[in-house]
Parts: structure tokens; sequence; C-alpha cells
């Protein structure tokens, strides 16, 4: 007798997979990147993979059954309907943000973006667009970084390189410095029924150069909607990026992302990882360092209200001397809401004089808002220095009562309070502007 549920889950995948099959590549220029062999490798593994379940250990605080129920719509193309208003990023000075690459349900959208009309001073040579318009002289080291996925490990990764048409690529060439931030807006648009958009970025930062990226989900409409988005990130030796991920869609999307970044020697990678929105939202963040010397610095927060399920699943793997990293991720949660964070940091016997850090830190604003959380440190090199540790707190009646005394009423000093709280994190932003604008955002939450 065949398990009901078990085919359940196998159909969900083999539809989604049969519909990725139908994408055409952008513009067909898919084989200067052999991205056919790629999609047939992990269609082949989608196929024989299984999705995941609460007793598979790396989901078993994320049930993903509900989103079996649904029979999601993979668009073919992009389609030109989408006014964007205010929800590219709702900041005072836009011009904070002049170079913008914009997607709709995975697929370049150029009449959206500003990019290539930004008329800036002493703009440095650099390449921000899609994937068929790279120049040439950037080809093979895009192929590189999209050959990484031939051997697959994870069914939503798998999933979306079984779908790749298109992606989101920054190119910066050795020594070359950004100062302007680069936005990537990835916007998921329902059009008649449920949509599932698969949005790819690939970003490389040659040896000695510097840039800033926005990483920002969200959505339009109010239908059901899968995101599922997959993010690869090369950090050349003696190169920085600052990286904010941003994820604001709305409370009728399940968000799942994956963060693949490697560091090369000397490297610098910071990642400010911002989780607002989402019915269900995961966020795997996994960071290789491939030198020696690499520093990486991982913050995050995430906030949940209502009935949100928010998942952050982070890891560090040093495999070098001399590393160092430091990790801080806030959760805010309220009503019936859950977060849950596991941040894992290997380091290997040849990753001597490691320096590791590590903190979660978590406030519950109602009685049946839940967190669990598990930093996790995994050593086998004999002279390091690491540590972690969690907590989780509520707000203090002590603090409420005091701000009250000051004239304040409860809701006010409640949310000084949390403002407080995220302020940590948010105040490290690289612009001030999104960080106001987030801090707004967390306020209207709570």
């Amino acid at each position: 007798m065949i398990n009901t549920q078990v085919a359940s889950r196998e159909m969900f995948l083999a539809d989604l997979v049969n519909q990725c099959s139908k994408l055409e590549v952008a513009n067909g220029k898919g084989s200067a990147y052999g991205l056919q062999d790629l999609r047939d490798a992990a269609t082949e593994y989608v196929l024989a993979a299984s999705f995941p379940t609460v007793k598979d250990e790396e989901w078993r605080f994320t049930d993903l059954s509900s989103v079996l129920q649904v029979p999601f719509h993979v668009p073919q193309s992009y389609q030109s309907t989408v006014k964007l208003a205010d929800i590219i990023m709702p900041v005072k000075n836009r011009d904070d943000l002049p170079l913008r690459l914009v997607f709709v349900n995975g697929f370049y959208a150029p009449d959206l973006s500003t990019v290539e009309s930004a008329v800036l001073p002493n703009l440095p040579d650099f390449y921000a667009g899609n994937l068929s318009n790279v120049p040439e002289k950037y080809r093979s080291r895009i192929t590189d970084v999209l050959s990484k996925h031939s051997q697959q490990t994870e069914v939503f990764t798998a999933l979306n390189t079984a779908g790749l048409a298109d992606s989101a690529v920054v190119f910066v060439p050795a020594n070359v410095s950004v100062e302007m931030p680069i936005h990537l807006l990835f916007l998921t648009a329902p059009g008649a029924s449920a949509t599932m958009c698969q949005p790819h970025c690939s970003i490389i930062a040659e040896a000695g150069s510097k840039v800033t990226l926005i990483e920002d989900y969200t959505t339009i409409g109010n239908l059901p909607a899968f995101t599922n988005a997959v993010t690869d990130v090369f950090v050349g030796e003696n190169a920085t990026v600052n990286h904010v991920r941003l994820q604001r869609e709305t409370l009728n999307v399940v968000h799942i992302g994956k963060s693949a970044i490697e560091q090369s020697r000397n490297s610098s990678y910071t990642c400010h990882a911002i989780s607002l929105g989402g019915k269900i939202s995961r966020h795997n963040l996994e960071v290789f360092q491939r030198g020696e010397g690499t520093e990486t610095i991982l913050n995050g927060l995430t906030v949940a209200f209502g009935e949100q399920l928010a998942d952050t699943h982070s890891l560090i793997d040093f495999n070098h001397p001399h590393g160092t990293s430091k990790q801080l991720h806030k959760c805010i949660v309220g009503n019936k809401a859950r977060a849950v964070f596991n941040g894992k940091v290997f380091v290997r016997k040849a990753a001597q004089l490691t320096d590791a850090g590590q903190l979660s830190r978590n406030l519950l604003l109602s009685p049946r808002a839940r967190v669990d959380t598990k930093p996790q440190l995994e050593i086998v090199a004999d002279n390091v220095k690491c540590s972690h540790g969690a907590t989780v707190s509520q707000l203090e009646d002590d603090e409420l009562f005091y701000l009250q005394s000051r004239g304040l009423d409860l809701e006010r000093s409640r949310y000084l309070l949390i403002d407080a709280f995220a302020a940590e994190i948010l105040n490290m932003l690289p612009i001030i502007g999104v960080a106001k604008m987030l801090s707004t955002c967390v306020a209207v939450q709570e």
C-alpha cells in the first residue's frame, strides 16, 4: 500500500520540476554557461530526493506540510505589467540607491531597472545586470561559479537550479571599488493563481575589490506565493563585500532562501540578514573560508508576529589558520509566532588560531511566542579561541514602569524597548535610510 503523504510530496516536486523544464533560458544564451547540463543534473536530483518533513533533523522545527496543499504555478516569462511605486524601497532619499536591478518572478525587468541608465560621476568599470547580457570577458568566471551547482546536496537549491533560466549578476573586477550600493530587488507578483518564483543571484568580487549589495525580496498581491531563492557570493583575495539581505514579503508567502559564500585569503565578508515577512520563511546561510586570514561578520534580525514561522540556519566552515568570525543573531517574537535559529561553527584541524564568537539573543513579547535556538560549535583544531551563547528574555516590568513614570504610555514604552533591542543590528547597516525604514517596519508589526 502506497503512503499517500509520501506520494503527495513526490507529486508536488515532480509537478514543479515539470514546469521548470519548460522554462527557456533568457535570450537563449544558456549554452554559454552549460545551463542545460546543470538543469538536467538538478532535475534528476530533485526527482530522487524527498520533500523535507519535521522528521528530518534540519527541518524538525519547520513544518512545510501546508505548502503541499497549494498548486503553485511557475511563470514562464516576464510580463511587463508591474508598477513598483513605493515598494522599491521606501526611504526618504532614493538617491541613496541609484543602482537598481529588478527581477519579477525570477526574470530580469530592464524597464524597471536603473543600473544601465544611471548617470553617475566616476562610476568604475563593473557589471551589474542579468545572465544573458554578461560581457564576454566575464563569462568564463560566471561559468565557474554556476558549476558549483553540478553536485546537489539539498532539494530546494536543486529545484532552483532545475529552473535556472535567468540570474542577477554582479561582477566587480580586481582592485575596483564600487562606492554606490547596488540594490537587487526580487519581486514576486502572483497572477491569477498561486505563483512560485525562483530568483538566482551570482556575486563575484575579484581580488582587492569592494562592493555593497542590498538583496531585497518583496511581494505584490494577496495570492499565495512561494519564493525559492539562491545566492552565490565569491569574495576574492583581499576583497570586501558588505551584504544586506532583506526579506519583507507578505504574510501569504513561503520563502526559502540559500546564501552560499566562499571567501579567499585575507578577504572580508559582512552579512546583515533581516527577516520581517513571510508566513513561513527559512534562510540557509553558509560561509566557507577558503584561505587564511579571512574575516566573517554575520548580523541577523528576525521579527515574527501573528502566526509567522521564521527559521535561520547558518554555517561558518573554517579550514585555514588565522580566520575570524563574529555572529550576532536577534529574534523578536510576538503573538503566537515562532522563531528558529541554528548556528553552526565548524573549525577543522587545519584552522589553527581561529577566533570565532557567536551569540543568539531573543525577545519574547507574549506568553504564546516561542523561540528554538541552538548555537553550535564543532572544533577539531586545538589552538583556537571560540565562544557561543544564547539568551531568551521578555520586556522587563521595571523598565516599562520607569518609562511610564516619565510620561510615556504603555504602547510607546514597549515600542522604545523593542526598538532599542533591534537597533543594535539595524544601526550596523551600511545605509542609514534603509535602517530607518526597517525600524519603522518593526514598529508597525509590533
